[in-house]
């Protein structure tokens, strides 16, 4: 009876095993945890520096958003809550605004994750809501003037970023803008980034903002609910991060690259930001892992391998043309892609040039790269 009923449970548990593969397949090969390769110079940081708990109008305790950040392969986190927008204080009342912080701290102790003491200054327009990272003491920041709070950020050394200014609730037409109150606080340098990305929207109108007044491109999740349940990561879909560029793997090292702009942002298998840390960075996550003619024949069979999490689409900007793909090519996250090219020649080595459609370096504009390979002989 005993051997029945285990045999039982292993059929249960490999049926079940088999439904949960066929209802929620991920498409990412490598599995839930981001992954992205360091580039010459720096270590590339995945940061998440804006979600919310029940200790502002979050939905959960501060440890799940710990463990949330634990599977998705984080670096670095940030429970931006809100300073004075508190809704849950009735039945969670807390007067000290760094317990929340406080308590993520305590549950990544034993882990490699970060934990970076944050608030949102939450304002109506202009200047709207705003986060401050790297902060000392949030308390102090309960201030009501909506300049003065800024500056106190800046007196605790903080990195400030305008969060979702693409906001229909604030923004009603969904176009980022920018006011004369911003145009200030970026003159006295008193803003250092802006969210392109927030949640499950992209703004064109906050990317040209940012190359127009050299603020930090900055991409975050803005959680409230469960992560899996916002982006369907069980069934592939993934968190936006902020890629940080550092020396080192430190909160010293992550916000010297935030104030220094080197960040890309990943959503929805697109990385956006600037030329200078974008295209390393296309360049380090494809890598060709074979390159030789099919027998008797000058058509060239190119292996390309993607290292990331990002699943990369290319348009054929080379002077070949392909065998068996038209001018698009796609290269799955964590995948291999063959490519056939036809040569005419047999030749010792190629360039084949891309443009890189799920990559963005200004408003409706995408780099181009160029992979070079070896013929092997």
């Amino acid at each position: 009876m005993h051997k029945l009923s285990l045999l039982l449970l292993c059929l249960l548990s490999l049926t079940t095993f088999a439904q949960e593969e066929e209802e929620a397949p991920h498409s990412h090969r490598m599995g839930r945890s981001l992954k992205f390769p360091d580039v010459p110079g720096y270590k590339v940081l995945k940061c998440d520096l804006h979600m919310h708990t029940v200790f502002s109008d979050g939905s959960v305790w501060p440890d799940i958003r710990v463990a949330e950040a634990l599977k998705d392969g984080l670096d670095a986190i940030s429970l931006t809550e809100h300073l004075e927008y508190q809704p849950h204080k009735a039945d969670i009342p807390h007067p000290d605004r760094n317990r929340s912080y406080e308590l993520a701290l305590k549950e990544a102790k034993d882990h490699n994750l970060l934990i970076i003491r944050g608030s949102e200054i939450t304002r109506k327009m202009p200047p709207g809501h705003n986060n401050a990272v790297f902060i000392q003491d949030a308390n102090k920041m309960l201030i009501q003037d909506s300049v003065e709070v800024f500056r106190e950020a800046k007196r605790q050394n903080a990195f400030t970023f305008w969060n979702h200014p693409m906001w229909t609730s604030q923004r009603p037409d969904g176009v980022a803008t920018l006011t004369p109150m911003h145009k200030m606080l970026i003159k006295e340098k008193l803003l250092d980034g802006i969210e392109v990305v927030n949640d499950n929207s992209y703004s064109d109108e906050s990317l040209q903002i940012a190359l127009d007044n050299n603020l930090t491109i900055m991409g975050t999740s803005d959680a409230h609910k469960l992560v899996d349940w916002t982006f369907g990561i069980p069934k592939g879909g993934h968190r936006p991060v902020t890629l940080v560029f550092s020396k080192d793997a430190t909160p010293e090292g992550i916000k010297e690259g935030l104030m220094n702009r080197r960040t890309v942002a990943f959503f929805k298998d697109l990385l956006i930001g600037r030329d200078e840390y974008l295209i390393p960075l296309v360049k380090a996550s494809l890598t060709v892992t074979s390159a030789k003619y099919i027998a008797k024949t000058s058509v060239l069979s190119v292996t390309i391998e993607n290292l990331t999490s990002a699943e990369f689409t290319l348009m054929n900007r080379s002077k070949y043309t392909f065998h068996e793909h038209s001018d698009l090519v796609t290269i799955p996250a964590g995948g291999k892609t063959v490519i056939k090219v036809k040569t005419k020649d047999k030749i010792s080595s190629i360039d084949l040039a891309f443009e890189v459609l799920n990559a963005i370096h200004a408003p409706n504009s995408h780099p181009s790269i160029t992979i070079t390979a070896q013929v092997s002989q």
